[in-house]
């Protein structure tokens, strides 16, 4: 099975059980694409048997990218992580919202070189925005996180070289930002919005949902209705576009694994490939067995680490 549109004739999961089954699920992809958070690893936790199969994996001579709407850290700050998990990854191997935004930026809306980024954000998206040599401000500047004193309307002016507003997840947002970037985005000329993603929560290591990107970015879109934002994270095609740009997939051939519905199965399946979710994370079973649900993956099971039955 490979992905198809919402749209299309109903979809059936087929549940993967017996060794034979992943034996085939194996031979029939040779590109991995992997959620992280929830399939992957929960917090700080490898989930159990994930290290084995990854390995095996390799073995196999299959093509690993791990692709993740969490736009806070960089390449490289995830590449730390898995290091410290003990997880072979290569950077080149890691498709973070918040570079897949910078590269769209950079190469796809070819972004002019003499303007900025100001950037509701973390250190993550400050990193990659710098990685490929483009201006920013705002971010983790300490003149814009500030939070107890009496906001100064005289203090927010338009900046004309800023060319863009880039959001993503920023555990500091205030009104600061949301003002500044309200003024770029309705005063200077063509000032491109952008999401790296459009989450509406993200997942805790305790199961609870907190605000995410989406949410944070509401502000925005509510203030301005006649300026749609270019969304670049999960499911969105331009996140798929920048991967398959990169490593040149046979999208026939190339599968993608995550724990929640609306985001990573959905990409699969706008992205043209297979999709197989894992029930670790955000979604479960019964929100995709009945007959009218409106995402369905081609594949599921219990967790990433059932895998390990093709290597025992």
């Amino acid at each position: 099975m490979t992905g198809a549109s919402t749209s299309s004739s109903p979809r059936v999961s087929k549940e993967l059980k017996t060794k034979q089954e992943l034996e085939e699920l194996v031979e029939s992809y040779d590109n991995w694409l992997f959620d992280c958070d929830g399939v992957i690893w929960h917090d700080m936790e490898l989930i159990a048997g994930v290290f084995e199969v990854l390995q095996y994996l390799r073995k196999k001579g299959k093509k690993l990218i791990f692709v993740t709407n969490n736009a806070t850290k960089s390449r490289e700050a995830f590449k730390a992580k898995f290091d410290k998990l003990g997880v072979e990854v290569h950077v080149d191997e890691i498709f973070g919202s918040a570079y897949a935004s910078v590269a769209y930026l950079k190469y796809n809306l070819h972004f002019p070189s003499d303007k900025k980024v100001y950037v509701i954000g973390e250190q993550g998206m400050e990193h990659e925005l710098a990685s490929e040599g483009i201006q920013y401000t705002g971010g983790t500047d300490p003149a814009d996180n500030q939070f107890f004193e009496a906001f100064d309307f005289s203090h927010v002016t338009p900046d004309p070289s800023v060319g863009a507003v880039m959001c993503g997840f920023d555990g500091k947002i205030n009104y600061t930002k949301l003002a500044k970037a309200n003024r770029y985005l309705r005063e200077n000329k063509d000032c491109i919005f952008m999401l790296t993603n459009d989450d509406r929560t993200f997942p805790t290591a305790s199961g609870a949902q907190h605000p995410g990107s989406g949410a944070l970015s509401a502000p925005l879109r509510y203030c301005l209705p006649h300026l749609e934002p270019i969304v670049v994270g999960k499911p969105n095609k331009p996140f798929m576009d920048c991967i398959t740009k990169v490593h040149q997939l046979d999208k026939k051939r190339t599968i993608m694994i995550g724990d929640r519905l609306d985001t990573d199965i959905l990409f699969g399946i706008n992205g043209g490939t297979a999709s197989m979710m894992v029930l670790t994370g955000v979604n479960k079973l019964e929100d995709f067995e009945a007959a009218d649900a409106p995402i369905k993956p081609d594949y599921y099971m219990n967790s990433l680490g059932d895998l390990k039955a093709v290597i025992e």
